[in-house]
């Protein structure tokens, strides 16, 4: 006998696995790959949620710390982040300088086809937990934790993260600050 409990938890993993697929298959500028994606399951979540507490109090952002009580909630959460790196182009000065030379020597600074590339991904990871009606939420607050504590690499200045439910209410929304 299957017990739903398990059941959902695997089927979560299953659906965020898929949409770690669709991220990595969503177009790229130039085809230059620079996501980081990630899967992180209930056990990984605790220091992650303690870190975004942390965060809360120390910028007195209350999100924080409402996302921090969501995540723990959740069976899965996919982390999508980038890299940043220009792309070499002739003609852009999208990012704000003249050329992506110039652009190289702020390497800070996001090149607008890193972060566009990492909005395609996220629309199109989250397409897929919609088609399977996946409670999900877009949370820059997990991203920023995961930044702090490096989890990603050091290159990776973007991040983030996606928690996924299948509760009869979304955990996700309607939440008290």
């Amino acid at each position: 006998m299957i017990q739903n409990e398990n059941m959902i938890r695997q089927t979560l993993r299953d659906i965020a696995e898929k949409m770690c697929l669709a991220a990595r298959t969503a177009p790229k500028g130039r085809g230059e790959d620079n996501l980081v994606i990630a899967l992180l399951e209930s056990d990984d979540l605790p220091p992650i949620a303690e870190k975004m507490k942390i965060m809360g109090e120390q910028y007195g952002a209350e999100a924080f710390v409402r996302d921090a009580k969501s995540i723990l909630s959740s069976p899965v959460v996919v982390l999508l982040g980038t890299k940043i790196k220009s792309l070499g182009l002739k003609k852009c000065s999208m990012c704000g300088f003249p050329s992506c030379e110039e652009k190289n020597k702020h390497p800070d600074t996001p090149c607008v086809f890193n972060t566009g590339d990492l909005g395609i991904a996220i629309g199109s990871a989250v397409s897929v937990a919609m088609d399977h009606r996946v409670d999900n939420r877009v949370m820059y607050t997990i991203g920023q934790a995961v930044l702090d504590m490096g989890l990603l690499g050091s290159d990776v200045k973007i991040v983030y993260g996606i928690p996924l439910s299948a509760t009869a209410k979304n955990p996700f929304f309607d939440r008290k600050p």
